[in-house]
């Protein structure tokens, strides 16, 4: 009998923590296009830049464009029996499905397949000691949230808009999905909030503004910031150098800093609260 069988009438175990990770953050968006994994990648370089030890899971399994943003490829090793070598690119740990499936060829899989993937990037990958691990989860409100919840206990949930009504209605979704299974909101940014003119240096509001820090108000949830729509930001993720690594004090990486600050700060606020309720109970 393995660890993971129970007795019939007995609950199955629930979500168990991961070992030498002190917080996992998921980011999710309601729908795709938003620039939630771009958001997920640069805020896990920044948080390695802050001097933390940081893993990435691309769980995006439909769309894992994690290797390509962070220009790394390959096989993961294998460490031992049933155990994974992340790969290593920028200061970080990484999983994805694209270094398993590389090439265009599309991942057909069945929701319990999809569970099965997440449980074994998890649990069978040697992430060592980690301050922070950064899940890049599929848009919308499907299979893969789900099965990580179910596996450990998330730390908070980032929601990452655009602030056009397309957008944030979307959005309110995911807010209330991450509700709906108790997971706490570390908050929401809006992405793609405008566009300086590289010319004038007017900003130009292309997807409308200021819509997600309403919503966020209206929910009672923190707002994380503004992101431009900035065409270095494409650019460098294109060419597997994230952002952030030209440092703060880059123009294009100012805000994703701020943002990554603020997720730390909202992050603290809920280990702070957890811990005052444990007192509490004892």
């Amino acid at each position: 009998m393995n660890a993971h069988t129970h007795n019939p009438g007995q609950a199955p175990p629930g979500p168990q923590p991961l070992p030498g990770v002190d917080a996992i953050i998921a980011v999710g968006s309601g729908k795709g296009g938003v620039g939630k994994t771009t958001l997920a990648v640069n805020l896990a370089v920044a948080l390695a830049k802050m001097g933390h030890k940081v893993g990435l899971l691309d769980a995006d399994v439909y769309g894992p464009n994690v290797p390509l943003m962070l220009g790394v490829s390959g096989q993961p090793k294998m460490a031992g029996e049933n155990r994974i070598e992340p790969l290593e690119a920028h200061g970080l740990k990484v999983i994805s499905v694209g270094f398993l499936n590389p090439g265009d060829k599309p991942i057909i899989w069945r929701g319990p397949m999809l569970h099965q993937i997440i449980k074994q990037f998890l649990s069978m990958v040697d992430w060592g000691h980690l301050d922070y691990m950064v899940v890049d989860l599929p848009p919308g409100t499907g299979d893969i949230a789900l099965s990580l919840v179910q596996n450990v206990p998330l730390t908070g949930a980032v929601v990452v808009s655009t602030p056009s009504d397309v957008s944030l209605q979307d959005a309110r979704k995911a807010i209330e999905m991450f509700r709906q299974m108790k997971v706490d909101l570390v908050g929401v940014v809006e992405n793609m909030s405008y566009f300086v003119c590289p010319h004038c240096e007017h900003e130009v509001d292309i997807f409308s503004r200021g819509g997600a820090e309403k919503m966020a108000e209206n929910y009672g949830v923190s707002f994380l910031g503004n992101i431009a729509l900035d065409p270095e930001v494409r650019k460098s993720g294109d060419g597997g150098k994230p952002v952030v690594l030209e440092g703060e004090n880059s123009p294009h990486a100012r805000s994703i800093f701020e943002f990554a600050r603020r997720v730390l700060a909202r992050i603290g606020e809920i280990k702070a609260s957890e811990g005052a309720s444990v007192i509490q109970i004892q």
